[in-house]
C-alpha cells in the first residue's frame, strides 16, 4: 500500500511546478496526423521552422548558406512558399506562432509540406537524412507511445497510443458475481473466492500490459473505484516506474478527454526528464565532462565528444542564433542527442550560457 500512496503524493507534487500552456487536444491531434505523414519521407530533407513574422530573415538565412545543387532547388521552393505564407499564414491552432516547412526531392521533383502551430517551436534550419521533427516531440509532446489502461474488477481495456492514434488495443473480461446469495457457500468463503478471481484476472491484465509495453514512455492507469489501486500491485518494478494514476477516467471517457489527459501527463513527464538532464549536467561539471561556451561546444562536436546538447527552445532570441543553428545540424548528423528545454526556469539558466549546454563523452583540452 505504501508504494501506491507514494505514487499519489508524487502526482500532487508535480502540481507545484509552474503552469505551462499545454497544447489543445484538437491541435495536438492535427499535428500528430501531419507528423505521421511527414515520417513517411525517407530521403534527404530540408526542415525549416521559423516564428511568424520572421519569414524574410529565414529567406536570407537560406540564401546565404551554400548547399548542393539539389538542396538549393529545394530551398528555392521553400523560399517561395515562405513569401506566400507571409500573406496567408496557416495554422492548426487558433493563430500562428510558428511555421514549419519540409522540402525534399522525389522523382526529380521538389515536394513541400508545411504546418502552422499556435505554439512556439525552436528556430530550425537543417538538412538531414530524414525530416527533423524532434522539436514537435520535445515541445508539443507528439509521437510518443503511451499505454492507457482503464479497468474495474471485471473488465479491462488496454490501448496503445502512438501520438493521437490507437495502434493496438486489447479487452479482457471475467464473469464476476457482485453479491453473495443466500444458500450455498458461506459469505466469507464467497468473498475469498471472489477476491482470488479478481487477483487472477489482474495478473492476466498485467501480463497483457507487459506484452504491449514495448517502447512506451508512460502507462496511464485509471478507472472507477479501487480496481486501479489493487491492479497497481500486480505490476513489476519496471512497469510500476512508468505508471501514473489518471483521475476521472472511465470506459465512457471521450477520445478528446483522453487526448487531454495523455497530453497533460506527457508534459509532466517531459519536464521531469529535462530537469534530470540539467541535474546530470551540474554533477558532471566538476569532472570536466561539460561545456557551456559556443566555441568549446563547436570543438567538441567536431571531434565527436558531445553526448547531449541541451538547447533553449527560445534560442533564436540569442544574438548567436546562427551558430546554434549550425550546432544543431552538426549534432543531428552525429550520434549525439539533442534536448530542447521549454521550462522558463531552465531557459533563464541557459540564457546565461549562450542558450546551449553540452554533456561530453570524455574530457577535451
Amino acid at each position: 500500500m505504501t508504494s501506491v500512496i507514494y505514487e499519489r503524493k508524487k502526482v500532487k507534487l508535480v502540481k507545484n511546478f509552474p503552469k505551462y500552456s499545454e497544447i489543445s487536444p484538437s491541435e495536438w491531434f492535427s499535428i500528430n496526423r501531419f507528423l505521421n505523414e511527414v515520417k513517411q519521407i525517407n530521403t534527404v530533407c530540408v526542415s525549416v521552422y521559423y516564428p511568424y513574422g520572421k519569414g524574410q530573415q529565414t529567406i536570407s538565412l537560406l540564401q546565404e548558406t551554400k548547399r548542393t545543387e539539389s538542396i538549393e532547388l529545394i530551398e528555392s521552393k521553400i523560399e517561395k512558399r515562405i513569401t506566400e505564407l507571409r500573406k496567408n499564414p496557416i495554422s492548426v491552432g487558433k493563430f500562428t506562432k510558428t511555421l514549419c516547412i519540409f522540402g525534399w526531392m522525389k522523382n526529380n521533383k521538389v515536394h513541400i509540406k508545411e504546418i502552422g502551430t499556435s505554439k512556439k517551436l525552436p528556430y530550425i534550419y537543417m538538412v538531414s537524412k530524414k525530416p527533423y521533427i524532434k522539436p514537435f516531440n520535445d515541445v508539443l509532446k507528439t509521437n510518443y507511445d503511451v499505454l492507457l489502461v482503464t479497468l474495474d474488477q471485471k473488465t479491462a481495456r488496454i490501448q496503445k497510443f502512438h501520438g493521437s492514434q490507437i495502434i493496438q488495443e486489447s479487452k479482457l473480461r471475467i464473469d464476476l458475481q457482485g453479491r453473495h446469495r443466500k444458500g450455498g457457500q458461506s459469505q466469507g468463503r464467497f468473498l475469498r473466492a471472489r477476491q482470488t478471481k479478481i487477483h487472477v484476472f489482474f495478473k492476466k491484465v498485467a501480463n497483457k500490459v507487459r506484452m504491449m509495453d514495448s517502447n512506451s514512455e508512460l502507462i496511464l492507469l485509471g478507472g472507477i473505484g479501487i480496481a486501479k489501486t489493487e491492479f497497481y500491485h500486480e505490476l513489476d518494478s519496471e512497469l510500476a516506474k512508468k505508471c501514473r494514476f489518471v483521475e476521472t477516467l472511465s470506459f465512457s471517457t471521450s477520445i478528446k478527454e483522453i487526448h487531454k489527459k495523455i497530453i497533460h501527463h506527457l508534459y509532466q513527464h517531459r519536464r521531469k526528464h529535462v530537469t534530470e538532464i540539467i541535474q546530470k549536467y551540474e554533477k558532471l561539471v566538476k569532472e570536466g565532462l561539460t561545456a557551456k561556451r559556443n566555441n568549446v561546444i563547436f570543438k567538441a562536436l567536431e571531434i565527436g565528444a558531445v553526448d547531449t546538447l541541451i538547447v533553449s527552445a527560445d534560442y533564436h532570441n540569442n544574438l548567436k542564433f546562427k551558430n546554434i543553428i549550425n550546432m544543431l545540424e552538426i549534432t543531428k548528423n552525429t550520434s549525439a542527442k539533442i534536448e530542447f528545454a521549454v521550462s522558463p526556469k531552465i531557459i533563464k539558466k541557459l540564457e546565461l550560457d549562450d542558450s546551449v549546454l553540452a554533456i561530453l563523452r570524455y574530457r577535451i583540452k
